[in-house]
């Protein structure tokens, strides 16, 4: 008769404790979410001197053709650069053809962008620190699918959070524009011989 009441009087407490252990738990797991460091945290505060030294993009461009775009960036400051970005905008256009699904269409689809760059961001790509002095090229692959005059606006980066900014020597914004011609027949183009590169007709 005194086993029973034994019994039930052990397993108890073992039942409260697991509990308030699992309470516990629960509690430092939403504190912990509270008290994270912020996603920026890591990135310096400050405006860093750069210079956009190269554009290159065929300025005429056939329906469907194949093109790279290349910018590249210099260090023209003293502090290494936290990381290198470039955005691009005027690769989409909105669509506004009632009933589409999807608005946002391609102006030139992106086969490859630069190799290790892609971030969170769809328009924008990172690069990684740039020493004092020291260059980097953006790369893409593009092919065009909308005719028409089209621009592109490029603007470097610092960093992808808004602490770092990339500035040029006179205080300003490191960015530009082109504009290209996109027709409907593909552009006649050759290969140099000598550099095997591409040449387009008219360029």
């Amino acid at each position: 008769m005194l086993a029973s009441p034994l019994v039930s009087s052990s397993a108890s407490p073992k039942i409260t404790l697991g509990c308030i252990a699992a309470v516990a738990l629960l509690a430092a797991s939403v504190s912990g979410c509270g008290s994270g460091e912020a996603q920026d945290a890591n990135e310096p505060t400050g405006n860093y001197e750069v210079a956009i030294t190269k554009v290159a993009f065929p300025r005429r461009q056939g329906l469907g053709e194949t093109s790279r775009l290349l910018i590249t960036v210099q260090n023209t400051g003293q502090n290494e650069v936290p990381d290198i970005t470039m955005t691009v905008n005027g690769l989409n256009y909105r669509s506004t053809e009632p009933g589409v699904a999807d608005p946002i269409r391609p102006v030139w689809v992106i086969n490859a962008g630069p190799i290790n760059g892609a971030t969170a961001y769809v328009n924008t790509w990172a690069l990684g620190p740039l020493a004092a002095g020291a260059e980097r090229t953006f790369i893409w692959s593009l092919s065009a699918t909308q005719p028409g005059t089209r621009t592109l606006a490029y603007r470097a980066g610092a960093g992808l959070n808004g602490k770092a900014r990339a500035v040029t020597a006179g205080g300003g914004v490191p960015a530009g524009t082109l504009t290209v011609n996109v027709t409907r027949r593909p552009q006649d183009s050759s290969v140099n011989p000598a550099t095997g590169q591409v040449v387009q007709k008219g360029q």
